[in-house]
């Protein structure tokens, strides 16, 4: 009897894990990857592996044409770009549980990112352009549907204040009110809303999803009108996680993406996951249709002498990004791969330098997240990095099931330890993820 009811658990989680669970795996792709050189590159067989847990999978990143409006590949190579689209697509023949979105826009279509405010402001007839050159691009290539990545204007970054700083700050803030980012919103959500029906309209007759990401740190209440967005979205992919970044606040170090609020250090109150999601549901978004994002990879800041040794956040008199990782080659970015190679390990306890380990600091309340750090010696080799990790993503699964969410968006499946380098196990984070929502 317990031998059978072994066995029936074994197959009722397989069945769970091809069939998928109540709420949905998002993997998110970026498609430059395969283009990348060394042991970073990503070919179609590491996609393949990933695809067992994904049910939808979003390419990115087209964007669009600044003259016309038109949806667009972002590879100067158009050959090339449509090879890799049919490519993409032609999976779903192998793996038809799962619906393949192209996304518009993210943090790749840097020409001129103020064309996705001009495409609001264009006017019927150009949208139209807009509308149309999407839906027949994504008939062509058999996506299933279009993900609204827009790269809209960004809130402030935080800045670091003395206590005397702070009360002026405060001082000026009753005379000036906020900051104005963008004193053209309210027409720009408007406007977004439109647009939003009109892609849906036209997207309806052929069965075409049409989802939405919101970015890390644009203002959902400037441009999203939810309650009217909601019936013409899928799904909501908020991007919860850059709160703060060693490019946009250079001097301090702090959680990246924390689930919830800290109370002290003058911390902003809306800096965190759990406000994010609770600021759709008072706005009578049904939770499963909001999706929360998760990054594969870590913020990493450069530590001085002044940052002190503790490592305890928020870190003081940082210089901005850390020397860029190996396989990323970004200042300030790190895969979840080559975080985890700067952990304590046997091949690097006595190494010196930059190449000394950096020291896990984990969180037993499970609310903030997990850091590493490593204190400057002589004013070098600091490095303090905020980050995922299998854990801290699994717990993040788990308030996605508790909050009944639509399911967890992993940003991206490139960043991941796909090859296995760290434990020998590929995909690491997207397990966690996908085990904890079974």
């Amino acid at each position: 009897m317990n031998k059978f009811l072994f066995c029936l658990g074994v197959l009722l989680t397989g069945l769970k894990l091809v069939y998928g669970s109540t709420q949905n795996m998002i993997c998110y792709y970026d498609s430059k990857a395969y283009e990348r050189n060394g042991p970073s590159q990503y070919s179609i067989p590491d996609l393949e592996v990933a695809l067992q847990f994904c049910t939808h999978l979003v390419y990115g990143y087209a964007g669009i044409k600044p003259e016309t409006f038109q949806l667009t590949s972002l590879n100067n190579n158009l050959d090339i770009q449509k090879r890799h689209f049919a490519t993409i697509t032609s999976l779903k023949e192998k793996y038809p549980h799962i619906k393949f979105l192209l996304s518009v826009g993210g943090d790749k279509d840097v020409e001129n990112p103020d064309k996705y405010l001009e495409l609001l402001e264009a006017g019927r007839l150009k949208q139209t352009v807009f509308i149309e050159s999407a839906r027949d691009l994504l008939r062509s290539y058999n996506f299933d549907g279009l993900d609204l990545a827009f790269q809209l204007p960004r809130n402030k970054p935080r800045k670091v204040h003395s206590d005397v700083g702070m009360a002026w700050k405060s001082f000026k803030k009753f005379f000036t009110g906020d900051f104005v980012v963008d004193k053209k919103s309210d027409e720009h959500k408007e406007q977004f809303t439109d647009l939003v029906e009109s892609l849906k309209t036209a997207f309806r007759p052929h069965d075409l999803m049409l989802t939405l990401t919101v970015l890390p740190n644009v203002n959902s209440s400037w441009y999203y009108n939810a309650p009217a967005l909601v019936n013409n979205l899928d799904y909501v992919n908020l991007a919860a996680f850059d709160f703060l970044t060693p490019e946009r606040n250079p001097e301090e170090a702090d959680f990246t993406a924390p689930l919830y609020e800290l109370y002290d250090q003058n911390r902003l109150p809306h800096l965190n996951i759990n406000f994010q999601v609770e600021n759709w549901l008072l706005q009578r978004v049904p939770p499963n249709k909001i999706v929360l994002g998760v990054p594969s990879y870590g913020r990493a800041w450069k530590m001085t002498t002044d940052s002190g040794t503790t490592g305890l956040p928020v870190v003081p008199a940082t210089e901005g990004a850390a020397p860029a990782g190996p396989q990323t080659k970004t200042p300030g970015l790190l895969n979840w791969a080559e975080i985890c190679i700067k952990l304590p390990n046997p091949g690097n306890i006595n190494l010196k330098g930059a190449d000394a380990p950096i020291r896990r600091i984990s969180d037993p309340t499970k609310r903030y997240g997990t850091y590493a750090f490593r204190p400057a010696d002589n004013g070098e080799n600091g490095m303090w990095v905020s980050y995922e990790d299998p854990d801290t993503a699994s717990n993040k699964a788990g308030y996605v099931k508790v909050k009944n969410l639509g399911g967890v968006a992993l940003f991206d499946l490139t960043m991941d330890d796909f090859r296995g380098q760290c434990t020998g196990d590929k995909y690491p984070m997207l397990r966690a993820i996908k085990y904890r929502l079974l």
